[in-house]
């Protein structure tokens, strides 16, 4: 099954008229596959100025902090997976929610997240730019 299709199904779950908004379907897998592959200029182009990302164990960070991390090549993921996505939109603003199941080395150990996250997009000149990431250890996981 194609797994833009799938993000897509899941999608349809919220939105304010129920419609899915395969923008927000197709910058989710921007967001995921930018993850895995170190992608740092997609990440910079996704993410607004004024961005805070907010997750567990790691000091809340601005949209410069957030980008030398991606740039230094310092975390290198073996999965990136969202899923249990929903959405809402209300005008220029965008509330999308899942679960992220990642993976990565660190020190030569594989260490996994288990997440239930927000991400807040804004659209602005046109297009949708993650303004708000916030993640929390999955209550299921914990």
């Amino acid at each position: 099954m194609n797994s833009a299709w799938v993000i897509a199904l899941m999608l349809s779950v919220g939105g304010t008229d129920g419609a899915v908004d395969p923008e927000l379907a197709r910058l989710d897998q921007v967001w995921n596959e930018a993850h895995l592959k170190g992608d740092s200029s997609a990440l910079e182009a996704l993410w607004a100025e004024g961005l805070v990302v907010t997750v567990p164990k790691m000091p809340r960070m601005n949209r410069e902090a957030a980008l030398a991390i991606a740039r230094s090549g310092r975390i290198k993921f073996e999965r990136y997976d969202t899923s249990a996505l929903e959405t809402r939109v209300y005008g220029d603003t965008a509330v999308v929610t899942g679960q992220l199941d990642r993976a990565r080395r660190r020190e030569g150990q594989l260490v996994e997240d288990h997440w239930q996250f927000t991400k807040v997009y804004l659209r602005q000149d046109g297009r949708w730019q993650v303004i708000t990431f916030q993640a929390s250890e999955a209550p299921d996981k914990q």
